[in-house]
């Protein structure tokens, strides 16, 4: 496993769930962070504790990445003072669910925004940083929803598999120049996605709910090991295993009973 002690680790999203506990096991492994999201208290309070715990350097950057170009900026005041980015961490995104056509469509352009062009300027601009560099390590946070179309969750399950076939060809794309790259692609976890979807939990969510933690470090091993992708938890890659034996046609069919309220 890669020794990220005293380089610095981007994460996206690190106001909740996933973002703070992949800043919390980067920091464990000596990483300084830099945490960026909308929402700055969470994060002071998170950046106070690890330094505290660990010792590390934290910077919190609040930054609005669903804006156009937010990724951009983020990335030149990161260069003004002069921290070069060792591991990306792209987790920020969120999901709408419903109806298609009963969603708001601002609030699906803002979720494509987030969940696509941003993660894929983050990702341009860090990445070419790292290749000139000789070196570094994108995650990217995709979900098994990106494996199958999902009903109640069309477009969101739709951006999640352009991330997943992204990171899986900037696995390969990116080798020669030792940028290691993978995708994590998570069930329903217990985090605050749902509650900022609109869904109620379904039983099928409660059966195979994983913790945020062991998600992670599934995540941070498959990254620094050099895995191109990974599905935690058994269940999951079951679900997705089973999808091999059906038609796509009785799979959309079946996800559209599984994600009803």
């Amino acid at each position: 496993m890669d020794n990220i002690k005293g380089k610095w680790a981007l994460v996206t999203g690190a106001s909740s769930g996933f973002g703070m506990d992949f800043a919390t096991a980067l920091a464990e492994r000596g990483a300084n962070l830099i945490l960026t999201a909308r929402r700055t208290e969470p994060m002071e309070k998170l950046a106070a504790n690890l330094r505290a715990l660990h010792g590390i350097e934290v910077v919190v950057e609040a930054a609005d990445l669903a804006a156009p170009g937010a990724g951009s900026a983020l990335k030149a005041q990161l260069d003004s003072h002069g921290l070069a980015v060792d591991v990306l961490i792209n987790n920020a995104g969120f999901g709408v669910y419903g109806q298609f056509v009963d969603q708001p469509l601002g609030k699906t352009l803002e979720m494509l925004q987030l969940n696509v062009l941003s993660l894929t300027e983050l990702t341009h601009v860090f990445a070419a940083d790292m290749v000139k560099r000789g070196g570094g390590h994108i995650l990217l946070v995709a979900s098994i929803g990106g494996y199958q179309a999902t009903p109640t969750y069309a477009a969101y399950a739709a951006s999640k598999a352009y991330v997943l076939l992204f990171g899986e060809a900037l696995h390969t794309e990116l080798a020669p120049s030792k940028v290691k790259v993978s995708v994590l692609s998570p069930g329903v976890t217990a985090t605050s996605f749902l509650a900022v979807s609109g869904q109620q939990t379904t039983p099928y969510q409660r059966l195979l709910m994983m913790q945020s933690r062991p998600v992670v470090d599934i995540g941070l091993k498959a990254l620094f090991n050099g895995t191109a992708s990974v599905i935690p938890g058994v269940g999951n890659k079951l679900t997705i295993f089973s999808n091999r034996f059906a038609p796509r046609s009785l799979q959309s069919r079946v996800a559209y009973q599984l994600m009803k309220n």
